[in-house]
Protein backbone atom coordinates (compact mmCIF):
# COMPACT_ATOMS: atom_id res chain seq x y z
CA UNK A 1 0.00 0.00 0.00
CA UNK A 2 0.93 3.38 -0.14
CA UNK A 3 2.75 5.14 3.14
CA UNK A 4 3.50 8.58 4.79
CA UNK A 5 7.26 8.73 4.66
CA UNK A 6 10.47 10.51 4.94
CA UNK A 7 14.20 10.37 3.68
CA UNK A 8 15.91 9.75 7.18
CA UNK A 9 19.37 9.39 5.83
CA UNK A 10 21.46 8.67 3.10
CA UNK A 11 24.55 7.44 2.21
CA UNK A 12 26.82 7.25 -1.24
CA UNK A 13 28.35 3.30 -0.88
CA UNK A 14 30.76 1.68 -3.13
CA UNK A 15 29.36 -1.72 -5.20
CA UNK A 16 30.66 -4.97 -4.03
CA UNK A 17 33.08 -5.05 -7.15
CA UNK A 18 34.15 -1.43 -6.17
CA UNK A 19 33.64 -0.67 -9.78
CA UNK A 20 30.84 2.06 -8.82
CA UNK A 21 29.05 3.49 -6.12
CA UNK A 22 25.49 3.94 -5.03
CA UNK A 23 23.01 6.38 -3.39
CA UNK A 24 21.41 4.00 -0.42
CA UNK A 25 18.35 6.34 1.09
CA UNK A 26 16.90 5.07 4.68
CA UNK A 27 13.26 5.72 3.76
CA UNK A 28 11.22 6.03 7.77
CA UNK A 29 7.09 5.86 7.89
CA UNK A 30 6.20 8.57 9.81
CA UNK A 31 2.23 7.55 10.88
CA UNK A 32 0.30 4.67 10.82
CA UNK A 33 0.32 1.31 12.19
CA UNK A 34 3.82 0.83 10.47
CA UNK A 35 5.60 4.30 12.31
CA UNK A 36 8.72 3.84 12.90
CA UNK A 37 9.71 0.95 10.49
CA UNK A 38 12.48 1.17 7.57
CA UNK A 39 13.08 0.89 3.59
CA UNK A 40 15.72 1.55 1.79
CA UNK A 41 16.22 2.25 -1.75
CA UNK A 42 19.42 1.70 -3.89
CA UNK A 43 20.50 3.89 -7.17
CA UNK A 44 23.45 3.02 -9.15
CA UNK A 45 24.27 6.70 -9.64
CA UNK A 46 28.38 5.54 -10.71
CA UNK A 47 28.44 2.13 -12.80
CA UNK A 48 30.03 0.51 -15.93
CA UNK A 49 26.68 0.07 -17.24
CA UNK A 50 24.78 3.26 -18.64
CA UNK A 51 21.65 1.88 -18.42
CA UNK A 52 21.76 1.42 -14.47
CA UNK A 53 23.26 5.01 -13.90
CA UNK A 54 20.18 6.29 -16.34
CA UNK A 55 17.71 4.28 -14.52
CA UNK A 56 19.08 5.61 -11.44
CA UNK A 57 18.86 8.80 -12.02
CA UNK A 58 15.51 8.95 -13.31
CA UNK A 59 14.73 7.09 -9.90
CA UNK A 60 16.31 9.77 -8.02
CA UNK A 61 14.78 12.68 -10.15
CA UNK A 62 11.50 10.89 -9.15
CA UNK A 63 12.06 11.31 -5.03
CA UNK A 64 13.24 15.30 -5.96
CA UNK A 65 10.03 16.40 -7.65
CA UNK A 66 8.15 14.34 -4.43
CA UNK A 67 10.03 16.52 -2.40
CA UNK A 68 10.04 20.17 -3.77
CA UNK A 69 13.46 19.14 -4.28
CA UNK A 70 14.54 20.02 -7.95
CA UNK A 71 18.15 21.55 -7.66
CA UNK A 72 19.97 18.87 -5.65
CA UNK A 73 23.22 19.43 -4.59
CA UNK A 74 23.42 17.16 -1.57
CA UNK A 75 21.25 14.35 -1.14
CA UNK A 76 20.84 15.72 2.60
CA UNK A 77 18.71 18.41 1.03
CA UNK A 78 15.70 15.22 0.41
CA UNK A 79 16.11 14.59 4.27
CA UNK A 80 12.78 15.29 6.89
CA UNK A 81 10.53 16.33 3.90
CA UNK A 82 7.33 14.02 3.52
CA UNK A 83 6.15 11.99 0.76
CA UNK A 84 4.41 9.32 -0.49
CA UNK A 85 6.06 5.29 -1.63
CA UNK A 86 4.12 2.39 -2.53
CA UNK A 87 5.50 -0.41 -1.36
CA UNK A 88 4.60 -4.15 -2.57
CA UNK A 89 6.33 -7.33 -1.35
CA UNK A 90 8.95 -8.73 -3.52
CA UNK A 91 9.18 -12.74 -2.92
CA UNK A 92 12.14 -14.88 -4.16
CA UNK A 93 10.64 -17.72 -6.49
CA UNK A 94 13.69 -19.98 -4.95
CA UNK A 95 12.52 -19.60 -1.85
CA UNK A 96 16.14 -18.75 -0.89
CA UNK A 97 16.39 -15.40 0.57
CA UNK A 98 13.05 -14.23 3.01
CA UNK A 99 10.16 -12.18 2.00
CA UNK A 100 11.15 -8.10 1.50
CA UNK A 101 9.61 -4.66 1.28
CA UNK A 102 9.95 -3.15 -2.15
CA UNK A 103 9.41 0.72 -3.01
CA UNK A 104 7.18 0.30 -6.26
CA UNK A 105 6.23 4.16 -6.57
CA UNK A 106 6.76 7.67 -4.90
CA UNK A 107 5.20 11.05 -5.23
CA UNK A 108 4.00 14.15 -3.39
CA UNK A 109 2.53 13.94 -0.01
CA UNK A 110 -0.55 15.76 -1.26
CA UNK A 111 -0.94 13.41 -4.21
Amino acid sequence: GWYNVMIAGSEMKPTSKGDGAYLQLEIKVIDGPHAGRKLYDRMNLQNQNQTAVEIAYRRLSVYCHSTGVLQLQDSQQLHGIPFKVKVVVKTDPSGQYNPSNEIKGVKHINE
